[in-house]
């Protein structure tokens, strides 16, 4: 019997995921030049599902990467001369910040306990800060940013670029690209496809930003993937080095899947089964949220802190065929993650909250 995976990345691939690769295997499409037609028509149609499906404007380009890791990199060097700001409340934040550090970057940090969220009031950016650097959905702790917040803060500070990490979470946000100048996100996640490809969204200005470094001779951007090059070659719909052409191609099929089902309906879904996995940990006697403020609670990952071990927890639910993730670092031994992805069902869900109630 197959395993339903909630795990908070790699996580359960989108159900349609094989009929595309089949499709793929039977265009070859593992096999082609990034130089021909066929990738530029898979880049386009790609390109075209995800600015349907997250309401991306024509002022930003979408460029591939080869993981999120990489676009922190990409983002500090070619957005930021000298200092850069991060708001930090979990481990996947504070490697941004740790990236900053290590691109030689004046890094400012506001930080909150791990768990806790952010919000418009809590929030004074740095007068010099050059980047804002927001994560919408904190994987390691399941806290999310509202996008509210984060809309406010940058219309608050109109002269800064903002980047938002929705690794885990996108395309679930309503993001409001004329608003954030950035932000990016990998595939294995909320959009149900193996590891290997991030995408990375960025607007003119970033462009600016980076063509304007590029000219000063103590200044690195990167010798590759740097902006300017991922763009021009972008106006063709062509990388700079060969992609992971077949991530790209899925990515498009399975967006061009949840277009169908439309950004709105997803939500709504994605909020309802999220309501499921809270309404049981508030009334369980061995579970409870680690999130205590709801309006931080993420939708996509469910943190819950145990009072079994985790691992007997983990090793139960795995006698089911059900797989979730560990609690983070720290945590590890006290808390598991569940992802709310869109490839599991309500009808998953309640299943695995039936297993779940097993434990009190």
């Amino acid at each position: 019997m197959k395993k339903t995976f909630f795990t908070a990345g790699p996580a359960e691939l989108y159900p349609t995921f094989e009929a595309h690769l089949r499709s793929a295997m039977d265009e070859q499409v593992g096999s082609i030049s990034h130089r021909s037609q066929q990738f530029r028509d898979i880049y386009k149609h790609t390109d075209e599902q995800l600015r349907a499906l997250m309401n991306i404007p024509a002022s930003h380009g979408i460029f591939f990467l080869g993981s999120a890791s990489e676009i922190w990199e990409r983002v500090l060097l070619n957005c930021v001369e000298h200092e850069s700001f991060h708001l930090v409340n979990g481990s996947f934040s504070r490697k941004f910040y740790e990236y900053a550090q290590s691109t030689h970057k004046y890094a400012h940090i506001l930080e909150k306990s791990f768990g806790q969220g952010f919000s418009y009031n809590d929030v004074e950016i740095p007068e010099y800060a050059e980047l804002v650097c927001l994560t919408h959905n904190e994987t390691s702790a399941g806290v999310q940013m509202r996008e509210a917040d984060m809309h406010k803060l940058k219309r608050s500070n109109a002269k800064k670029l903002f980047v938002v990490d929705m690794v885990s979470s996108a395309p679930y946000p309503d993001l409001d690209f004329k608003v954030i100048d950035s932000a990016f996100f990998s595939v294995q996640k909320a959009f149900g496809l193996p590891a290997g490809l991030g995408v990375w969204i960025a607007n003119d200005k970033c462009l600016e930003k980076a063509e304007r470094l590029q000219k000063y001779d103590d200044t690195h951007i990167g010798a590759h993937h740097n902006l300017p090059t991922l763009w021009k070659n972008y106006q063709k719909f062509e990388t700079p080095a060969t992609p992971n052409v077949l991530a790209i191609y899925i990515l498009g099929k399975i967006a061009a899947d949840l277009n169908k089902i439309g950004a709105g309906k997803l939500r709504k879904e994605t909020d309802s089964k999220a309501k499921i996995l809270y309404k049981f940990l508030e009334n369980s006697t061995n579970f409870d949220p680690f999130v205590t403020s709801p309006e931080h609670r993420s939708a996509t990952v469910v943190v819950a802190n145990t009072k079994v071990p985790a691992a007997e927890v983990m090793a139960a639910l795995k006698k089911q065929n059900l797989v979730v993730s560990s609690g983070y670092g720290a945590f590890k031994d006290s808390q598991i993650r569940i992802a709310n992805f869109p490839a599991t069902s309500s009808e998953q869900v309640e299943g695995l909250v039936a297993e779940l109630a097993k434990f009190g």
